[in-house]
């Protein structure tokens, strides 16, 4: 049976700091999760742990059919969690310290082509067609910022009054373990804000900067519903942020200038999200190697 007292998890959330309030309750969970599997084999207590069991526990997942993917994300989870404990002095050594699990699935978020994105940014549909101004301003908006800077959803829909500087055309966003970043406006998105502001009043009378009908802060799954009735083919807001960053480097951007945009802290995550395309890639060979 899982004793919380003897693995701590109230205290090793606390002491995950800055960290986003999503990857805290993610990585108590995987804790608890792990905790309560160990409990099985009499394990109940972190100091109880080996390499064994944890090579046992991710054979497990994958026997019950989980994704590569997650796999990898509770094995990290699992490593930092032991780093904090050994720290804290509960185990005498760190039992993941050699665990190994499999990398992701090594599938990336779909890029836009030039059309979907004329048509998702510019054109208006069937299902649009009667949309009233203000609607139309706001989801403009969303969607201008979402590929024309690179935000998550979440930092687009966490955003204020304050948070916009139209004359210098950047936005102030607070991303992942709450880092601060300027960034960046299109102009397209400046006047989809403008036309914003002109159906409230003023950005300083929005807050927050976009609502749903109800009132109430947009949220992701609100922005999820603004791209099913208005992109062509099935489409996750992730896929703006990963279209801007790969036609930037595409468009010649260096990796860190976009790593910056994005607001990675470590660039091989940007790699990760990013690639070039195939066909750059030829050319800079063709147009560069000696042998070509």
């Amino acid at each position: 049976m899982l004793q919380p007292v003897a693995w701590r998890i109230d205290d090793y959330e606390r002491a995950l700091g800055s960290v986003a309030a999503s990857t805290r309750v993610a990585y108590r969970r995987d804790v608890r999760q792990f905790a309560e599997w160990a409990a099985r084999s009499g394990v109940t207590s972190p100091d109880q742990v080996t390499p064994l069991l944890l090579r046992r526990y991710l054979a497990f997942m994958t026997t019950a059919g989980a994704a590569r993917r997650t796999i990898a994300r509770r094995a990290s989870g699992l490593r930092r969690y032991f780093d904090w404990a050994l720290r804290r002095g509960m185990v005498a050594t760190d039992p993941t310290v050699r665990l190994h699990a499999p990398g992701g699935d090594g599938r990336l978020p779909r890029v836009l082509r030039a059309d979907e994105l004329t048509a998702l940014l510019d054109e208006r549909s069937a299902a649009t067609a009667d949309d009233r101004p203000d609607r139309r301003a706001r989801d403009d908006a969303v969607l201008e910022l979402l590929y024309g800077s690179g935000l998550r959803v979440s930092e687009v829909c966490a955003l204020g009054p304050a948070d916009i500087d139209l004359e210098q055309r950047t936005v102030r966003v607070v991303g992942k373990g709450d880092k601060e970043r300027i960034v960046p406006s299109s102009e397209p998105a400046v006047a989809a804000l403008r036309r914003h502001r002109s159906h409230a009043g003023s950005l300083a009378s929005i807050d927050p900067l976009f609502s749903n009908q109800r009132g109430n802060r947009l949220s992701p799954r609100d922005v999820r519903r603004i791209l099913d009735r208005r992109a062509q083919t099935p489409t996750h807001p992730h896929a703006l942020r990963h279209s801007f960053a790969t036609h930037l480097l595409d468009g010649g951007a260096d990796l860190r200038s976009v790593q910056e945009l994005l607001g990675h802290a470590d660039l091989r995550t940007t790699q990760v999200y990013t690639h070039v395309s195939r066909e750059r890639l030829r050319t800079v060979y063709e147009s560069t190697h000696p042998r070509a």
